[in-house]
């Protein structure tokens, strides 16, 4: 497990991402937003998936051997994130393996999640990367 990184979501951020790619309300405009239990303006899922990548690839990604992920598993969105608030990203090992039709690719399956200062998961996400291999020949016994 490992934990990296600090973004703070600004509201003008939060605004601007929802204009051009989720325009519901709850992202937009603060009253809509604060008549729903969301309880004021959040950003977007889909602007947290965007803060997650920046994150990875500043935390970890681009200093590997990456290259690129088959997919994700799953994605739950479990707490909004308002402006203002600071994220960090926590990354677990669930599983590693060795490509069986290129030996020369691992692949690894992490749980990501998006935390806030308190520590809470306010995003969690599933999903395998592809990482080339130092060694492979190599399989362990």
């Amino acid at each position: 497990m490992a934990t990296s990184g600090r973004y703070v979501l600004g509201r003008e951020e939060i605004v601007a991402f929802a204009r051009e790619y989720d325009p519901a309300p709850i992202h937009l405009d603060d009253s809509a937003a604060e008549a729903t239990r969301l309880g004021g303006l959040s950003a977007s899922g889909w602007h947290l998936c965007c803060v997650f990548m920046r994150l990875a690839a500043d935390g970890f990604l681009n200093a590997s051997s990456c290259l690129g992920s088959p997919g994700l598993d799953e994605v739950r969105f479990l707490r909004p994130v308002h402006p203002g608030t600071v994220l960090s990203l926590r990354r677990h090992v669930l599983e590693t393996r060795a490509s069986k039709s290129r030996p020369d690719i691992g692949l690894v399956k992490f749980r990501f999640e998006l935390l806030d200062v308190e520590r809470s998961v306010m995003m969690d996400m599933v999903g395998t990367v592809m990482f080339g291999r130092r060694n492979p020949g190599f399989r362990p016994a």
